[in-house]
């Protein structure tokens, strides 16, 4: 699947209506984020059943300092709904085929669980 530009309206149903999704969180000015989007591109023609997302941090603020992004480029990556993932620099083409793999496998009742078992801790 190509990626996509995700601006702030869509980017919450975005998450909602897919099951996993990577954003890639980059500006037009970064040497980094430049060197990583066409490993980002390679590797999202590789799961056409994942979501490859692009969020323009010049172009998008608000979402990005909702989404706390402090450096760039910030990779994330969600499945059902749940951050599994969230870190700031470039992946080469092998660690991120190996992070996309690792998403897909996750045991996602276990998540769920990890993740209610902290909100109840915050209580």
């Amino acid at each position: 699947m190509a990626t996509i530009n995700v601006t702030e309206a869509e980017f919450p149903q975005t998450i909602e209506e897919n099951d996993i999704v990577f954003v890639d969180f980059w500006a037009d000015w970064c040497g980094p984020c430049k060197q990583f989007a066409p490993v980002y591109d390679a590797v999202s023609q590789q799961h056409e059943d994942v979501v490859f997302a692009k969020v323009d941090t010049e172009a998008e603020q608000r979402l990005a300092a909702a989404a706390g992004i402090t450096s760039i480029p910030t990779l994330m990556a969600f499945r059902e709904k749940v951050l599994v993932f969230s870190q700031a620099g470039a992946l080469n083409a092998t660690q991120f085929s190996q992070l996309v793999e690792a998403v897909k496998g996750l045991d996602m009742q276990e998540v769920h669980a990890q993740v209610a078992a902290q909100q109840a801790g915050q209580e």
